[in-house]
């Protein structure tokens, strides 16, 4: 017998994880799909960044936010799979979406709300042989934890926003913070620009670029990196304790299902709908970064709208007589007995 679910998520990035917590609170039953072996979506490139921009939320770090944000979707007990690609999407003479993925599995939904965000984010890669081998000790293309630039010299290889940001975050952690970049000038934000070309902890190395890799005696570690500037090769630094490559990101947003499902796309990416989370194929929803309207706002807290109005389309779409928004949480039965834990540990903690 197939098991047939209300809604559907594709996407585990922060607005696939809203959608499956305001899903359950709308009673319905509930699985998400998630490409990558962790949830959390593009936050997890930035779990050292603070974020300040959430409403009622103290700044928190991303790895924290992640954390709370997971714990929150699976309030209501959805069915969560992960690492587990989407590859086609069809709908049959019921109007019963057959969603089959990688493993050959096919999945039953009445709805679907799409929230792949930016895709399957993968960080390009340092073309250099043999590079791939320093990936577990000194080369990073995501930075999970501080802790380890505590007082090294670290090289970061890019001149964008993501390289920047992460010089500027170590100036006041690591001993000296090298920054080589192939162009002549950054490409990132003024201000964090003026901030490392004005400090003496931050060495700038424009037209420059990374040839080679020299490992020390036991082969487990990057030594030193052997620079290109100016068209002449250089040993320019030795020893370098931690390379950090900020090249950008490649992206798989497995859209070739879009064209089979008759979804219409805005750039050639993002699928374009409205404010309510409608896209151009009718039982098919979107929130975050891949829905595009007028009006759309680009920031984390726009996920979080645009998960209710996905979901709230989607019960409408299930059941025609449902309310079209649910029931605020101050008032909702479903939190009655949480909330009653909650007071409860409260008063012990004021005691």
């Amino acid at each position: 017998m197939r098991d047939v679910y209300d809604v559907t998520i594709v996407g585990g990035g922060p607005a696939g994880l809203y959608s499956a917590f305001y899903s359950g609170l709308r009673n319905m039953k509930t699985k998400l799909i998630e490409s990558q072996k962790e949830l959390g979506g593009k936050v997890l490139l930035f779990q050292e960044k603070m974020i300040w921009d959430v409403g009622g939320q103290p700044p928190i770090l991303g790895s924290q936010f992640v954390k709370q944000i997971i714990s929150q979707a699976k309030t209501f007990d959805p069915t969560i799979i992960t690492n587990t690609k989407v590859d086609f999407i069809e709908k049959d003479d019921t109007n019963l979406f057959i969603i089959t993925t990688n493993d050959g599995v096919k999945h039953y939904s009445k709805s679907i709300i799409m929230a792949v965000g930016g895709g399957i984010i993968n960080p390009q890669k340092l073309e250099i042989d043999g590079a791939e081998k320093y990936e577990m000790s000194n080369l990073h293309y995501t930075i999970p934890s501080l802790k380890p630039f505590q007082q090294k010299r670290v090289l970061i290889s890019g001149g964008g926003n993501g390289a920047i940001d992460w010089a500027v975050e170590l100036l006041d952690i690591a001993e000296e913070v090298i920054v080589a970049y192939r162009k002549d000038q950054f490409s990132a934000h003024e201000a964090q620009t003026a901030r490392i070309l004005a400090d003496s902890k931050a060495k700038v190395l424009f037209n420059t670029s990374i040839e080679r890799l020299i490992p020390n005696k036991e082969k487990t570690l990057i030594q030193q990196a052997v620079l290109k500037q100016d068209g002449k090769e250089e040993s320019l630094l030795q020893p370098v304790d931690h390379i950090i490559v900020c090249h950008g990101y490649n992206r798989d947003a497995s859209l070739g299902f879009a064209e089979n499902i008759n979804l219409s796309l805005k750039d050639n990416y993002y699928y374009e709908g409205t404010s309510k989370g409608h896209t151009s194929q009718e039982g098919i929803y979107a929130a975050g970064d891949i829905l595009s309207f007028d009006g759309k706002v680009n920031l984390l807290v726009g996920a979080f709208q645009d998960a209710v109005n996905a979901v709230n389309s989607a019960k409408k779409y299930i059941e025609p007589t449902a309310e079209s928004i649910g029931i605020v949480s101050s008032h909702n039965e479903k939190f009655k007995k949480q909330n009653k834990q909650i007071i409860r540990q409260i008063l012990v903690e004021q005691k």
